[in-house]
């Protein structure tokens, strides 16, 4: 009688949930388009329809990564926060024993956004404004992005004398907000100019006071 002959196992199967998982690049390439989106054309005008389309994706792809249009609209803010105190922060470390000279620093590199060609204001500002529901995830990244913002200007009002650092940040706060909000209106070679200039007079007055 012939030998027994060995038989090859087949290799396991792949769990189903793990094979349909796609790659973590889909979930870039889907918040690369839908923060394009939504910047450019404000986010109740984009449909998720719209950003399956363009990123080229299974919807069920996006609603695997974001279960909601909410969570993709906080995933576009969140990002957008991170890239903006990214920039804050590297700005601040060259100026850590100086802050005059940081704040002139952080007016140049935000009059350089509001005088791009492509610029649309601040995500943030934008996105709070088309959700006036106080509870919407959306509204409560906004906040925390605006907190963050006075609060970084308060400990350079403090580290500047300024004889009412809380008054100092919430002026500097009211300007900088505000030049997000008027860059329509401000020539592109006028709008750093016109920040810092506007900020200088702030922090001088406040210093004299401090006097």
């Amino acid at each position: 009688m012939p030998p027994t002959a060995t038989r090859r196992r087949a290799p396991a199967a792949a769990p189903a949930a793990a094979a349909a998982e796609p790659p973590p690049e889909v979930r870039e390439r889907i918040l690369d388009t839908a923060s394009t989106l939504f910047y450019e054309r404000g986010v109740r005008a984009v449909g998720v329809d719209l950003v399956v389309q363009q990123a080229q994706v299974a919807k069920a792809s996006l609603y695997r990564h974001f279960p909601t249009k909410d969570d993709l609209i906080v995933a576009f803010l969140e990002r957008e926060d991170r890239d903006f105190w990214a920039t804050w922060d590297a700005v601040a470390a060259r100026h850590a024993q100086d802050p005059a000279a940081e704040l002139d620093a952080h007016m140049g590199w935000i009059g350089e956004r509001l005088a791009r060609s492509h610029y649309r204001g601040c995500p943030q500002i934008n996105v709070a404004a088309e959700f006036a529901e106080p509870g919407h995830p959306a509204r409560a990244v906004a906040q925390a992005h605006m907190q963050a913002l006075r609060a970084r200007l308060r400990q350079i009002a403090t580290r500047l004398g300024a004889a009412q650092p809380d008054r100092l940040a919430a002026q500097l706060t009211l300007v900088v907000n505000g030049a997000f909000v008027s860059s329509p209106w401000l020539r592109p070679a006028e709008a750093t100019a016109v920040l810092r200039s506007a900020v200088r007079a702030l922090a001088a007055a406040a210093r004299a006071g401090a006097a």
